[in-house]
């Protein structure tokens, strides 16, 4: 069924390009490398980061993540950079998922022990914010955390994310069904 609407990004506006590294606040986001591999496993065996994205990763599974997100840079469906600052990978941060026909994106990220309480996470989230919105164009990104994840809320304040509302039983966590709440940003 034909659509009366045509994209808000047209299609190739990530595929046409190669991901850009981010600079932005003392932060760096670059694409993910092969030699991140063991930060990625050692980010997924730190408890905080399993509670909130309940999973693992062995060595050959975070190399598998790793190599995954050219793939989806191409596909156009998602993006997702290393977090870095002076003392090297700090956290990540992505575009999960991208929609390009609604103009559409929602952001995940953690942060590595040794650089939490410093601001990484939100500063990391308005770079990605600003490029998000200047060069690439979204209209609206949406960054979504449970609301036991106090830390992840105060992150998207921070980042000029206001809450919008509480989605009600959205996702399973380890301890059972969240609550989930829903922050946003449209285009300036």
């Amino acid at each position: 069924m034909p659509s009366l609407l045509t994209p808000a990004l047209p299609a190739g506006s990530l595929a046409g390009s190669i991901q850009p590294v981010l600079d932005g606040d003392g932060v760096r986001l670059r694409p993910w490398r092969a030699a991140d591999a063991d930060t990625v496993v050692a980010a997924y065996a730190d408890p905080d980061i399993q509670r909130w994205h309940c999973r693992t990763m062995t060595d050959a599974e975070a190399r598998d993540w790793i190599a995954r997100w050219p793939a989806r840079w191409r596909a156009e469906t998602a993006a997702g950079w290393a977090v870095t600052g002076q003392d090297g990978v700090a956290g990540q941060i992505s575009l999960r998922t991208i929609d390009l026909f609604e103009g559409l994106a929602e952001v995940s990220y953690w942060v590595l022990p040794h650089a939490r309480g410093r601001g990484t996470a939100g500063r990391a989230l308005r770079t990605l914010t600003d490029w998000a919105f200047g060069t690439l164009g979204l209209h609206r990104i949406v960054v979504c955390h449970s609301t036991a994840n106090h830390a992840s809320c105060r992150v998207a304040d921070r980042a000029g994310y206001p809450l919008e509302g509480t989605k009600r039983g959205e996702v399973r966590h380890t301890d059972g069904w969240h609550d989930m709440h829903l922050h946003a940003r449209v285009m300036p």
